[in-house]
């Protein structure tokens, strides 16, 4: 990682390997320890980095992935509050995203009485307007509608919908997964969601239903409360695989009334 060092991760690893005893990870010591909680060597030999990768991470050397960063919460046995603060402080590096054409974002910004972003076949949030921008604040895994759903601690809170939501995002990556079945990107986003949700793993493996799964309808945001809002989904033509997601309230109701106050937050 190029540019100021992250110093702020590096306390983080320091002060939370202290606090885990080699015995609660399965390591066997001998002899007299200098170090209280687990040694470097040790959360690299834990998590399956080298060394010399874990100690620059400590350093503020590197940029973790997000399998890095998984990989430090269970070998850290961190709580679901301390898991949050990782990935705030890790910034994990996200793969390069497409890009969304001048038009369209001009588009998005010119959409200001709903919510409105662009999602790539795999879920990928490209782009978003600001009212989405506000909607969306509170999340860690902001770069990905399916790791808003199934990795984010703010999901159940806010995806009052959650089990309707989680359905139709399972049935639309797999019905994307489909006309790219050995890409890349989609073997590592379904493998991560695999090991990190059991809820996902259980979706993943059920038949596939019959007709179409809508997703939710309501969602909580802290400043304004609850929401009504309808998913509306448009293929981008110019963009194929590429989709804009609208959602709207119904005009003149309390959650049309509930995103005008959010747009103001937002500004």
């Amino acid at each position: 990682m190029r540019g100021e060092r992250n110093t702020a991760l590096g306390a983080f690893l320091r002060s939370h390997r202290a606090l885990v005893q080699p015995e609660q990870a399965g390591l066997r010591t001998a002899g007299r320890r200098r170090v209280p909680g687990l040694r470097r060597d040790e959360v690299a030999l834990l998590t399956g980095l080298s060394a010399g990768y874990y100690a620059r991470l400590e350093q503020g050397h590197e940029r973790p992935t997000r399998q890095t960063v998984e990989s430090l919460k269970r070998a850290l046995r961190l709580d679901e509050t301390a898991t949050v603060e990782l990935h705030r402080l890790a910034r994990p590096a996200t793969p390069r995203r497409t890009r969304v054409s001048p038009h369209l974002l001009e588009l998005l910004d010119d959409w200001t009485k709903a919510p409105a972003y662009v999602l790539g076949r795999f879920g990928e949030v490209l782009a978003r307007n600001a009212l989405a921008t506000a909607l969306h604040s509170g999340f860690v895994h902001s770069d990905n509608l399916h790791r808003m759903i199934f990795l984010d601690p703010a999901a159940h809170e806010f995806f009052l919908d959650w089990t309707a939501t989680a359905r139709a995002a399972v049935l639309d990556l797999r019905g994307n997964a489909g006309h790219a079945p050995d890409e890349r990107g989609l073997r590592e986003l379904v493998g991560e969601l695999s090991l990190a949700s059991p809820q996902f793993r259980r979706l993943w493996a059920e038949r596939e239903p019959r007709g179409r799964v809508a997703p939710g309808t309501h969602f909580f945001h802290p400043g304004v409360g609850e929401l009504e809002l309808r998913t509306e989904i448009f293929a981008i033509t110019s963009a194929p695989g590429h989709r804009l997601v609208a959602q709207p309230a119904e005009p003149r109701s309390r959650s049309a009334d509930a995103l005008v106050v959010l747009s103001a937050l937002a500004a």
